[in-house]
């Protein structure tokens, strides 16, 4: 009996197909479970229910390749900052969200930066900054000032997003992967302490800055 190609195939497929953990960062109630579940599964939540940590899975081709992505969806209360450590050590690639109507949140996202390269032990780490719930225009009191030089301060790509109307949702999980493929081809390339890796790690920060800015994105 001639063998099963087509199962030999499948089992070969599923075993290269990459495999991301996506952690989604921020204080409480600026809409970290609102951006995973529109991303996850496509719909919003309207009300608030303080997250102790949501794990969601969800396969997806991103530049016509198929991947597999793990979303954790973290506490935003300092109650549960016990269960930080874990994740983000385990983490592939980060969201710090912020909500555009809450300025505490967004001096919390500065803070949840710091901790990463601390717990990493480095500053070129896949990170993307999200300014959420930007469809409460009359509300918004972080400013474009402020935005700006957080993003100077520590060359991070920067996306504005609204869980609410899906703006961005699913472009801001993309670029988090794409960050995290680039990162990872080059520390196979020059390894993680090489000064050309560094220098290629700045030129896709710059590229990724160039992309927004051509949407219109604020940097």
């Amino acid at each position: 009996m001639p063998p099963n190609t087509s199962k030999t195939s499948s089992a070969e497929t599923a075993t290269k197909k990459p495999k991301y953990q996506l952690v989604v960062l921020g204080g409480g109630g600026v809409g970290k479970s609102a951006l995973t579940i529109q991303f996850t599964q496509q719909y919003f939540i309207r009300e608030y229910d303080p997250t102790i940590q949501d794990s969601y899975t969800k396969q997806c081709f991103i530049d016509d390749d198929l991947c597999k992505l793990e979303v954790l969806d973290t506490a935003g209360q300092e109650e549960f900052s016990y269960m930080r450590e874990q994740y983000l050590r385990s983490g592939d690639g980060f969201l710090i969200v912020f909500s555009v109507i809450d300025k505490n949140s967004f001096v919390e996202a500065e803070k949840l930066f710091r901790l990463i390269w601390r717990m990493k032990d480095r500053d070129d780490y896949p990170i993307i900054l999200i300014a959420n719930k930007t469809d409460l225009i009359e509300e918004r009191i972080v400013t474009d000032e402020d935005i700006l030089r957080f993003t100077q301060t520590y060359k991070v790509p920067f996306l504005e997003c609204s869980a609410k109307k899906r703006q961005n949702v699913d472009q801001a999980f993309h670029d988090l992967v794409r960050l995290i493929r680039r990162y990872k081809t080059m520390e196979r390339q020059y390894g993680k302490n090489d000064l050309a890796c560094q220098e290629e790690i700045e030129k896709v920060k710059t590229i990724q800055k160039t992309k927004k800015k051509k949407n219109c994105i604020i940097q």
